[in-house]
């Protein structure tokens, strides 16, 4: 699903709301989540699961292609844990 597919399932579910309204609700949540992760937070959205960040450290890479050794620096990486209603549900276990 994409974002837009997100915001007309939303739109549809409650027509009572605007598109255009239900398109910036999305867009604010996506918005805090990136700006907390940005931060260092964690975002916890229970039953569904939690986003945190993680630090990559630098290591020695290699080029695939080459073989030949390569620096990778440092980096911080998103990371996202699924919540358990969320695994018992894609698992076919009634939640």
């Amino acid at each position: 699903m994409i974002r837009s597919e997100l915001v007309q399932a939303i739109a549809d579910e409650n027509p009572h709301l605007y598109q255009r309204d239900v398109e910036r609700i999305v867009n604010t949540v996506f918005e805090e989540i990136t700006n907390a992760m940005s931060r260092g937070d964690r975002v916890e959205l229970r039953g569904f699961g939690a986003f945190s960040v993680k630090k990559r450290e630098a290591r020695i890479g290699r080029n695939p292609r080459t073989g030949e050794s390569v620096e990778v620096a440092a980096k911080y990486v998103p990371f996202f844990k699924t919540g358990k209603l969320l695994r018992d549900r894609l698992n076919g276990k009634a939640g």
